[in-house]
């Protein structure tokens, strides 16, 4: 998955992990989190043949792919893009007094996928948990609904990231104590170094995985896609 995926990935991880794993990729704005799960999803559905399906709530399906396309990264056909805005535009206008439980919505679509494509179904992207839960009417009791919205991914026997925003130096959860419930923490950040900003990607842990802590500066390439480079000297 990791390895075999971006450029340099294998610099960071020494072994590979294997499914079931709930991941967080979390960092501020601009750090490139929904680059860097789009690129290793659609690197490694290219290779394997696998199907994937990443969900974005915070832009549309077609603005997603724009952007990914103005990087330089390639369109995977294995990679299904789904978007919920026709769905919180209806919830907006008709359902007011019964909003959509998206979190079950996106138990059912997986569920959904599963039963259409098998065990070729491997990989998942939620594109923001913060969005998520700024959809979702009651936050009373996150920590269980998340447990069990985590157990149904690993039911599924999925390598699935959720994509969280974070800013520098705080803890890894929202809600929910996320950071405790996922099997894995992947930390994207900007440094200053020498003068100029530059993006770095970090393992904070990983469970079953031998794997560098150290921060390890990504670059978008000349042709297309990211590419992880040597230890940040940040």
């Amino acid at each position: 998955m990791f390895r075999n995926s971006v450029p340099g990935l294998d610099k960071v991880f020494r072994t590979d992990i294997e499914a079931p794993k709930v991941v967080l990729i979390t960092g501020p704005p601009g750090s490139m989190k929904t680059s860097f799960c789009y690129s290793l999803m659609s690197s490694y559905l290219e290779k394997t043949k696998e199907f994937g399906l990443y969900v974005t709530l915070e832009e549309s399906g077609d603005s997603h792919l724009r952007n990914m396309r103005s990087l330089g990264m390639k369109v995977s056909p294995n990679l299904e893009i789904s978007d919920f805005t026709d769905l919180r535009e209806l919830d907006d206008i008709i359902e007011v007094d019964n909003p959509t439980d998206y979190v079950q919505f996106v138990e059912q679509m997986l569920t959904y996928y599963k039963k259409k494509h098998g065990d070729r179904f491997t990989v998942f992207t939620l594109d923001s948990l913060g969005a998520l839960y700024s959809l979702m009417e009651d936050s009373a009791g996150m920590r269980k609904k998340m447990f069990y919205f985590f157990k149904t991914l690993r039911d599924l026997n999925l390598v699935s990231f959720i994509v969280m925003e974070r800013a520098p130096g705080s803890p890894s959860d929202l809600l929910g104590n996320e950071g405790f419930l996922v099997d894995g923490i992947i930390e994207m950040g900007l440094d200053r170094s020498k003068g100029k900003m530059v993006r770095y990607v970090r393992v904070e842990k990983m469970r079953a995985c031998e794997h560098s802590m150290e921060r390890h500066s990504v670059e978008v390439t000349q042709v297309g896609g990211l590419t992880v480079l040597g230890p940040s000297l940040a």
